[in-house]
């Protein structure tokens, strides 16, 4: 059997195995065969692996140290398909992101100092930079925290993440289309309006009514219906196609599975989460559900909110006519989005020129990440 050192991290709402790429490397394997066999796919429970049979928790991050540039590690995100034999490197995973820090700072690429460890981490899958400011009192890492993100149990280390210049990360272009709305003709639907965005992640937003949904459903509710599942993937392949992403828009779950994500935005109102917990209107600014590999995301991607909030301040837009607060003249906005399973918090540096358009100068927000198990996997 071979066999290769790993860790394994939850970041944010998602959790991943850990890989140096040194040690990658060292194998001399093909390493979309590595990745498929330690996370055990495809196989829908991924049960001779250390996949979670989910995609939050079948993902991977290859981290080696930089020598030569001004940041401090370079990082690779895989997103490892369940069920198909499918690696995808097409964009970054933010929560899988929120434990590059600690993990570069526990695998000795980077040393803590007293009170706060700044990571300057390359993103290799978007060729974009994230500041991840970490708490390390005396110049130690402490898992300990009072800090709370919906969708995890129990409280953790506050991290925030500074996603900076987040436009283009996949297109090159904030809007790539060059449009705020664009109209797409889906197969057995007819005509859609979306907006399509382009900032840490590319997303396609639509109206949540548009597909028959109120906007306020949880995961469960969303994946319930098989022919509700086909129609936004035939949504989001339409968009993939229009990018430019694949040939066709029944290539889509095989040619792009990951990008971009559809997005389904709807006003603020009243709704209780998954867990039981009531959300009031007064507490967020916008509605918003993601899909994630044809499945509803059971949060929401760190990513997509970053672009929800890019897309928020960009006039026009889907989600900027949707959002309940419409006072953006500031160059620096919170903006608060309600998930199936929260809230979670964002804050957003741009300008806003007439001629020039919008300019994101930095997208942050904040997570919790710890480190589970380190060890050895065989396969």
């Amino acid at each position: 059997m071979k066999k290769i050192e790993c860790s394994i991290y939850r970041g944010g709402t998602s959790k991943g195995v850990f890989l140096l790429k040194k040690d990658l490397d060292r194998l001399g394997y093909d390493q979309d065969e590595v990745l498929l066999r330690i996370m055990g796919s495809p196989d829908v429970r991924q049960i001779d692996g250390l996949g979670g049979a989910v995609s939050t928790t079948s993902k991977v991050a290859i981290i080696s140290n930089e020598e030569n540039e001004d940041w401090d590690v370079n990082y690779t995100f895989a997103q490892v398909a369940i069920d198909k034999p499918i690696v995808s490197y097409a964009g970054n995973c933010g929560n899988i992101s929120s434990a590059v820090g600690i993990f570069s700072i526990e695998s000795g690429l980077v040393d803590a100092v007293d009170p706060i460890t700044t990571v300057k981490v390359y993103n290799k899958n978007t060729n974009k930079i994230i500041y991840e400011h970490i708490p390390t009192p005396d110049g130690q890492l402490v898992y300990e925290g009072d800090f709370k993100i919906s969708g995890v149990p129990g409280r953790g280390l506050k991290i925030v993440l500074e996603f900076m210049e987040p436009a283009g990360s996949i297109t090159g272009k904030l809007l790539p289309t060059g449009n705020v709305v664009d109209t797409l003709t889906v197969e057995d639907f007819g005509e859609i309006d979306v907006s399509i965005v382009d900032a840490a992640n590319p997303l396609v937003f639509i109206e949540a009514n548009k597909v028959g949904l109120i906007g306020n459903e949880n995961a469960s509710e969303i994946d319930n219906s098989e022919e509700r599942l086909r129609l936004l993937e035939k949504i989001r392949g339409a968009a993939a196609e229009k990018l430019g992403f694949i040939k066709t828009a029944d290539q889509s779950s095989q040619k792009s599975p990951g990008v971009p994500k559809l997005t389904l935005v709807s006003r603020a109102e009243n709704y209780t989460t998954v867990g039981g917990e009531n959300i009031r209107s007064d507490s967020y600014d916008l509605a918003v559900r993601m899909m994630s590999m044809q499945k509803a995301h059971k949060t929401i991607a760190l990513t997509g909110a970053l672009c929800t909030a890019a897309a928020c301040v960009i006039p026009g837009t889907i989600p900027n006519l949707l959002l309940k607060k419409n006072n953006l003249s500031s160059n620096q906005t919170k903006l608060v989005f309600g998930h199936s399973d929260g809230l979670i918090e964002t804050t957003i540096n741009y300008e806003l020129n007439k001629e020039e358009g919008v300019t994101i100068r930095s997208i942050s927000s904040y997570r919790t990440a710890r480190k589970i198990l380190t060890g050895t996997v065989f396969f």
